[in-house]
């Protein structure tokens, strides 16, 4: 069972509306998001061994309905479909239950309560471990047709010469018209050193063409870093992924080595991830012992998290850029910096996701992902539905976009640089 934080989802087909790497998706994720039910949670022993109520003889709760046992009805669905659906070969049995099983957890109420099939739960587990073995490209679901959004660099599909923009036809002699997105994921990712070969159409050319790529293991570069103009150090943090601490730290060996005059942290867009993660990396930035976030669970006492070693950027003028897309890991560092004062936040209002998800692997492999804590802010905020607000806001127009200006960044290193005056 793993802990994680992750942004909200729809149950079935959150991961196929993401633009997601290939293989990498082997989360959101975690989250994300990284989060369902076999089929027989469906008709659990519990279920089972209550007895039968007949229609006749069931008694009615206050509710007015039936006092029977609420999961018999999916028993009851199920034969009524094998006996009298005009097409029986169409009805898979897996694919009813997954549906069903969807359902039921969609039926709390909680966005973040979440079955997970198990093909893309297998890809958020691998994203979330910060390498795969695949070809090495971010994917898209355009117009029904599976599309390469970028070759990654120094990646096989780079070197194979696939493009962005190619639209990915059939792999190894299989149409992968119509299909999901991750069951063709599924059939494009593989082990290290084996080869697949790519149906490709590409816009510039009348025919569609072949490609064989040898797969790779790749590892996923969640952090980008350098120094900008003024002597300001800037690190990028896409996602509290498991290897997340560990590229913060080396990026920030390197840049405190330039001796910047200030520091941003990019969280923008970051959606979250583990929840260790973000305490860990939270601690690089707070003095030793500082309250960083508190969980609340159900009938359990609250455990505090607090900053357990010396960190290495606990005095450097300080910025966290942050947005609509930053949430749940990136809330919990955001929001410790800012309660403490130890860092301005510059940008929009953050996404507002304040609970903590447990995941739990099926025995098929799905996975299903429960909210049972909440997660509360130092001085007592809890977040869910309720972003942060940054210190300073700054909007990014469609215009700003257009042009390639970055007026957030911008004004985070203006703010620096008058820290320094």
């Amino acid at each position: 069972m793993n802990t994680e934080q992750n942004g909200s989802a729809s149950p079935r087909t959150s991961c196929a509306q993401v633009m997601v790497t290939l293989a990498v998706i082997a989360m959101l994720v975690g989250i994300g998001f990284a989060a369902g039910m076999a089929t027989m949670w469906l008709t659990s022993a519990s279920a089972n061994e209550a007895p039968t109520v007949s229609a006749a003889t069931a008694e009615t709760g206050g509710d007015g309905v039936e006092d029977t046992d609420p999961f018999s009805i999916l028993d009851e669905i199920r034969t009524i479909l094998a006996d009298e659906f005009v097409e029986p070969d169409q009805l898979d049995p897996r694919e009813m239950s997954y549906g069903a099983a969807a359902g039921m957890v969609a039926a709390v109420g909680d966005a973040h309560t979440m079955f997970v099939e198990p093909v893309q739960a297998a890809i958020i587990e691998e994203d979330m471990q910060g390498s795969f073995e695949g070809i090495g490209a971010t994917v898209d679901l355009i117009d029904g047709v599976v599309t390469i959004v970028q070759p990654l660099p120094n990646s096989p599909a780079e070197r194979a010469g696939i493009q962005a923009g190619d639209e990915v036809l059939a792999v190894d002699g299989e149409s992968i018209e119509g299909m999901e997105l991750m069951d063709a994921i599924t059939l494009i990712r593989g082990p290290e050193g084996t080869k697949v070969t790519l149906l490709i159409r590409r816009e510039s050319l009348e025919e569609p063409f072949s490609v064989s790529v040898t797969r790779a293991r790749i590892e996923v570069a969640i952090v980008e870093s350098r120094m900008l103009d003024g002597g300001i150090g800037y690190i990028s943090l896409t996602e509290f992924n498991a290897v997340a601490l560990d590229q913060v730290r080396a990026a920030l060996r390197e840049i405190l080595r330039e001796d910047p005059t200030g520091l941003i942290l990019d969280l923008r867009n970051n959606p979250g991830g583990y929840l260790h993660m973000a305490i860990d990396i939270t601690s690089e930035f707070l003095p030793r012992n500082s309250l960083v976030v508190t969980e609340r669970p159900r009938d359990q006492e609250e455990a505090s998290h607090h900053v357990v070693r010396n960190g290495l950027a606990t005095e450097i003028p300080l910025v966290i850029l942050v947005n609509g897309g930053s949430a749940s890991a990136s809330e919990i560092v955001a929001g410790a910096i800012q309660y403490h004062g130890r860092g301005m936040l510059v940008g929009t209002n953050t996404y507002g996701k304040g609970s903590v998800q447990s995941t739990h692997t099926l025995t098929d492999g799905s996975s299903l992902r429960v909210t049972i804590a909440k997660w509360v802010l130092p001085g007592g905020r809890i977040l869910d539905g309720d972003g942060l607000t940054p210190d300073i806001v700054v909007e990014i127009t469609p215009e700003d976009a257009a042009a390639g200006r970055d007026p957030q960044l911008d004004r985070a290193v203006d703010y620096l640089q008058e820290q320094g005056r």
